[in-house]
């Protein structure tokens, strides 16, 4: 059958892939798995008890939960009955809650536990007219989901005739759900995409992915956000079985439970898996430790592309690391060769070469909550897959460059608009229809002619030296990152005479460091004053300078003792940095790099003051 329509996903399923465990989730330490034939029954008995509740179809819904089977059930619903579903982060701030549900003029709205229901209340106490609110624990005083679902079943007999009626009634190009952007600057914007949009998009990048119906994948990114939304309808549109990890500290232990195939994950996730496996050879002496080490060596040489071309002596180094090291790592996560998909920002080539050494295949993408999400994935399917970029276009979906480098997309994937601004929305979507990304990039042709893009920056971030020259922030802040000290990094030097950094350092790393060279330190911050600890990073910064240009080298740093995290507000909840945001906290420790007043005379803050980098000349010219 055709799948025109987020829902007709359902009828698929039972037809095609009639499974005992098409979504499961963890309740009281044991998985409960639904069957195909589940999902497609309670997401028709919710619709019905949202019909009988008296929702009209354009009605908007708002979901805040943490994955679970219950939430495909609900957003199935939803679309069957023609409501608009409002996927909201369990993490936002109160003024972005009250924004978000007064602006979408939210009906109903729908909390998975009173953990969150507490987060929301003080938005719902300022709004005039409160959605009603349903929760999916039971929670004393407040109405369940689970009344709905009764309500439903009761109602079956006369609303399902109705409810087939709405869904005649339901075009691929109707609206289907408002995603509020993370944003990384002012107020969420809401993102209209319609069941076309959506449909045509994951039915694409279904095509590149080889799990099949015998796969199992663990599901832990928020379904809100519509990357692990759209890799979840590919997955049931493939007949992937989707377990939802209990929470981000599990996800090692829940892979190995249910054996898993694949999983998507930001690169920030990626990272922290690295540390851990770099930080477990640490303990390592004699012949392991020398093996251990080897077998990063080893893997940071693989490519996807030579797997074939490469000498004997390469392929029984891999057999023999893959016996030693790599296997053991599989092993921790359910023993299977892994298929990863990765978005959200770029992630360091030398993690997709020792992972897929390691038989853990990270494949990168490229996309936007406007574009549905993806505009181009690395295409193991096709053996269309290049390190360093985010894959060739996906099909159906057309790609050109502005004359400032900027990305423009065209196709069926392009949103409908932001909510209530169409400003700002012809401001994005010209006349042409093309959608105006914000990033830079570029096409990289391979030998056999198979086009790569990849992104160099954002178009906003992208910024001017006094001297006149560009700097794209992004290529040094991925360098920096690539650094087993460095956790995250802001490049900085809009207007001034030369780039700075300020750094937010790797503490694991950095104490492990600190203990094989026996220096002594109360905290970090007195660790990072240490004449040793600057020394460390001023050799890390020279070595990453090497390879920029002259005018594109950091000729002053600072080391700052915090981390940046989504809980503290300094990265967006896809682990981006929020840039202007950090400006803003750092303003007198820019101020003292550039010596625009008296330096700070708080010690965490000067720690770094008199570090200035030399120019050694050996800067290479792009």
């Amino acid at each position: 059958m055709e799948i025109t329509r987020t829902f007709d996903l359902l009828d698929h399923l039972v037809a095609n892939y009639p499974k005992d465990d098409i979504l499961a989730g963890k309740v009281n330490g044991e998985w409960v798995k639904y069957s195909s034939a589940d999902y497609y029954k309670y997401a028709h008995y919710l619709a019905c008890g949202l019909m009988e509740l008296g929702l009209q179809p354009g009605d908007r819904v708002v979901t805040i939960s943490n994955n679970c089977p219950e939430w495909n059930f609900i957003d199935m619903a939803l679309a069957l009955s023609g409501l608009i579903h409002v996927p909201v982060y369990p993490t936002l701030s109160t003024d972005n809650y009250l924004h978000i549900f007064t602006h979408c003029e939210a009906r109903m709205l729908l909390v998975s536990n009173n953990m969150l229901l507490k987060r929301i209340r003080p938005a719902l106490e300022r709004m005039e007219n409160p959605p009603a609110i349903y929760t999916l624990a039971s929670i004393e005083g407040e109405n369940r989901t689970l009344e709905i679902l009764k309500a439903g079943i009761a109602s079956r007999e006369k609303n399902l005739p109705l409810l087939e009626q709405r869904k005649e009634a339901i075009k691929p190009d109707d609206w289907v759900t408002l995603i509020y952007t993370s944003g990384t600057t002012g107020a969420p914007k809401g993102v209209m995409l319609s069941h076309r949009n959506l449909c045509s998009n994951f039915l694409a990048h279904a095509r590149v992915n080889p799990m099949d119906s015998h796969c199992r994948a663990l599901s832990f990114l928020p379904l809100n956000h519509v990357y692990e939304r759209s890799m979840n309808y590919h997955y049931q549109y493939k007949g992937v079985s989707i377990y939802y990890a209990e929470n981000m500290g599990t996800i090692q232990q829940n892979m190995a439970e249910i054996h898993a195939h694949g999983f998507c994950a930001v690169p920030r996730v990626l990272e922290m898996v690295y540390d851990k496996l770099y930080a477990a050879g640490k303990d390592f002496t004699g012949i392991k430790k020398a093996i251990y080490t080897r077998a990063f060596k080893h893997g940071a040489r693989y490519d996807y592309t030579l797997v074939k071309k490469v000498s004997l002596g390469y392929q029984l180094s891999q057999i023999f690391y893959d016996r030693m090291v790599y296997r053991h790592w599989r092993e921790r996560f359910g023993g299977n060769r892994l298929i990863v998909i990765t978005g959200s920002s770029s992630i360091q080539p030398r993690m997709v070469r020792l992972f897929a050494a390691a038989g853990i295949n990270i494949y990168e993408g490229y996309g936007l909550s406007e574009t549905s999400p993806v505009i181009a994935v690395n295409d193991p399917v096709d053996n269309m897959v290049r390190i360093g970029t985010v894959g060739p276009v996906l099909s159906g979906v057309e790609v050109k460059f502005a004359d400032d480098g900027e990305i423009l997309t065209r196709g069926p994937h392009v949103m409908l608009g932001y909510y209530k601004d169409p400003e700002y929305t012809a401001q994005v979507i010209d006349s042409e229809g093309w959608f105006h990304t914000g990033d830079v990039g570029e096409f990289v042709t391979s030998l056999t002619g198979t086009r790569y893009l990849r992104i160099t920056d954002r178009k906003k971030d992208i910024f001017k030296l006094s001297a006149g020259k560009y700097i794209a922030p992004q290529l040094l802040e991925n360098k920096l990152r690539e650094s087993d000290y460095i956790e995250q990094a802001m490049i900085i030097g809009e207007n001034e005479k030369s780039v700075a950094a300020i750094i937010s350092p790797n503490f694991n790393t950095l104490h492990y460091w600190a203990l094989k060279y026996k220096l002594h330190y109360r905290d970090n911050a007195e660790l990072l004053a240490l004449p040793q600890t600057k020394e460390k990073f001023k050799k890390v910064i020279e070595g990453i300078n090497k390879g920029f240009a002259a005018h594109e080298q950091i000729k002053n740093f600072r080391v700052v003792d915090e981390e940046w995290t989504s809980a503290n507000g300094l990265l967006s909840p896809t682990l981006k940095i929020k840039r202007n945001i950090l400006l803003e906290k750092y303003k007198g420790l820019i101020a003292e790099i550039y010596g625009h007043e008296t330096p700070s005379s708080n010690p965490i803050l000067s720690a770094f003051r008199s570090i200035e980098l030399p120019n050694f000349g050996f800067g290479k010219k792009k």
